[in-house]
């Protein structure tokens, strides 16, 4: 006689490491869209990506026409500053995610929203001094967020820059055999950052606050996700 069937049914297995990868991925994906938001909307100031910003910077303080200056280096102080405040906040904390990985990415969703309603509330175009303001509380966001990935450690994904995933990828990757060599993470990055980059462009044209909120929203996903990896 059968003793049932519950002793013989397992759970889907929950695969941690899969699922965080992808939640980077969509941090990267935030990245090109804020990335895009500051350098089309923000007097050419990026907002993740800290080396566009210091050759603007230094081709702004040697007479480059047109080139910010003020922007870029409180950009980069600020990123630091994020970096900084996230890794106070990780210190001591084990590899992997945590309730305080998700406590700093709710913070960030909840910053990016709040400078989505300022916008919309200034009708869309912010005046120099608020811009510069507005780059400066993304590059915050985007230094904390740079730092969790470190702490994450989910390889190849920094989240902020692919420099270093495009060295890989080529040094590397495609000097290897089977599909695994061109269709792997660090491709995904790279045109995770590209694709963000072009929706941005594309929503700032329709209204910067909208192309901002897209990236809250997207913070705020990863911030439940992951904390479901946490807990499994």
């Amino acid at each position: 006689m059968p003793t049932g069937t519950s002793e013989h049914v397992q759970a889907p297995r929950w695969d941690t490491a899969r699922t965080q990868l992808w939640l980077m991925m969509a941090l990267t994906f935030v990245t090109g869209v804020v990335d895009a938001v500051g350098y089309l909307g923000l007097d050419k100031v990026f907002t993740g990506n800290m080396t566009g910003n210091i050759v603007i910077l230094a081709m702004g303080l040697a007479g480059g026409e047109g080139l910010p200056v003020l922007g870029p280096l409180l950009a980069l102080f600020s990123f630091a500053g994020g970096a900084l405040l996230a890794g106070i906040a990780l210190r001591g904390q084990q590899p992997g995610w945590c309730r305080r990985t998700t406590a700093l990415l709710v913070a960030g969703a909840v910053l990016l929203a709040l400078i989505s309603i300022a916008i919309t509330a200034v009708g869309g175009v912010p005046g120099h001094a608020m811009s510069v303001v507005v780059a400066c509380l993304i590059a915050a966001q985007m230094g904390s967020q740079a730092c969790l990935a470190r702490k994450l450690g989910v390889r190849d994904m920094t989240t902020v820059v692919v420099t270093s995933t495009l060295t890989s990828f080529a040094g590397e990757s495609l000097l290897t055999r089977g599909a695994g060599r061109v269709w792997n993470r660090r491709a995904g990055a790279i045109a995770m950052i590209f694709v963000g980059a072009g929706v941005g462009a594309l929503l700032v044209q329709l209204h910067m606050g909208v192309a901002i909120a897209l990236g809250a929203l997207l913070t705020a996903a990863v911030a439940v996700l992951g904390d479901r990896t946490r807990t499994r």
